[in-house]
């Protein structure tokens, strides 16, 4: 028997999935915007269903199973991966993590963070080379349901499936690439394509003339700053492209930015069985509409099927995660992956001038 939750912390909101013996007993959402002034909402949600085996938390970056126990100053930077540049500032990002891992470490829930993509032993070393984000926490979580979806659609063991995986996230994009049940490669929301807030990967020289720019840089750039607009709320934004020229050219930017980072993840998985959609913006039928139609002149394309009405798709996964890491039926899932057996920090692989600076500085807390 496991009773499990899976947290999605979402830019714009926390989604909670639960599993009782691999049998859904929780699916909500919560705002962001209020978890992150009231911290209190997401664990009154939590204690709401104890008894529970496990959760899975806020993981952000990846923390290669990391307990509340083992938590220090190096876990909580490498969590948010916001240095001093971000103290005093208010952001509903991935920087506003440490304040919500306080309070929930203070609930004695039975927490446990998860790695990112760059964590796993599954991705080769000369993939991870200079990179950081090769895909979230709460990507990879995705990735778990994608193998556990694809498997059930077409009737496959959890090692015969083969997939590039597109998160349409409501700020980021990811792209990942599974082969044989387990993520080999994965580019990242701020190192791949642009999303609806974010540009993701960032030019070398617009990284240099920014200088020491702030958390905040990361999201932005995207279709929402195209327009001139940043602010314009993604209803307006996919109800009003084809009448506006400046919104067209935006969407024009998406979609042939989502194409080309597919297209390169299938030079690691040059036949896929498909590509599997998710995320907020692949809920909206325009946007999957067309995401679709380009992507699929490389394979075949559906959008996943969710175990669940509300909470977003990295919540699913990660209460499969959960499940499987308690000894439930998802056991064989997540040994296919070899979850277990993620490790190393995000600052492992670089090579740039600065790196080994960057290392000292970090992780030497």
């Amino acid at each position: 028997m496991s009773r499990v939750v899976g947290i999605d912390p979402g830019t714009l909101s926390f989604d909670l999935c639960g599993l009782d013996n691999g049998h859904l007993f929780l699916d909500t959402t919560i705002a962001t915007t209020d978890v992150s002034s009231q911290p209190q909402i997401l664990i009154d949600a939590l204690n709401e269903v104890r008894p529970l085996d496990l959760v899975i938390a806020p993981s952000g970056y990846g923390l290669p199973w990391v307990t509340p126990n083992d938590f220090g100053e190096k876990e909580y930077f490498l969590l948010a991966l916001a240095d001093e540049r971000e103290q005093h500032r208010s952001s509903s990002g991935i920087g506003g993590l440490r304040a919500l891992v306080t309070a929930l470490q203070a609930t004695g829930l039975p927490l446990m963070f998860m790695p990112g993509v760059i964590h796993l032993a599954t991705v080769p070393a000369f993939r991870k080379a200079n990179k950081i984000d090769m895909g979230t926490a709460d990507k990879l979580c995705c990735a778990v349901l994608g193998v556990f979806d694809q498997a059930r659609h077409f009737g496959l063991a959890y090692d015969e499936t083969s997939f590039i995986y597109v998160e349409l996230g409501g700020a980021f994009t990811a792209v990942l690439a599974v082969e044989r049940g387990q993520v080999v490669d994965g580019l990242g929301g701020s190192s791949g394509a642009p999303g609806y807030s974010a540009l993701g990967a960032m030019d070398g020289e617009l990284a240099y003339l920014l200088g020491e720019f702030h958390k905040s840089e990361l999201f932005s750039g995207g279709v929402s700053s195209m327009t001139g607009r940043p602010r314009l709320p993604l209803a307006e934004a996919v109800a009003g492209w084809e009448q506006d020229p400046a919104l067209g050219r935006a969407w024009e930017a998406f979609f042939e930015g989502v194409t080309k980072v597919v297209a390169a993840e299938m030079t690691v998985v040059p036949e896929p069985r498909e590509i599997l959609l998710s995320g907020r913006l692949a809920r909206l039928p325009a946007i999957r509409q067309k995401v679709a139609e380009r992507l699929s002149r490389l394979a075949p394309v559906r959008q996943i099927a969710s175990l669940a009405q509300t909470a977003k798709e990295a919540a699913q996964g990660a209460a499969l995660i959960a499940d499987g890491l308690t000894g439930g039926q998802f056991e064989p899932l997540i040994k296919t992956m070899r979850l277990r057996e993620a490790g190393g920090t995000v600052l492992d692989h670089l090579y740039v001038a600065s790196g080994e600076t960057l290392k000292q500085k970090y992780l030497s807390y």
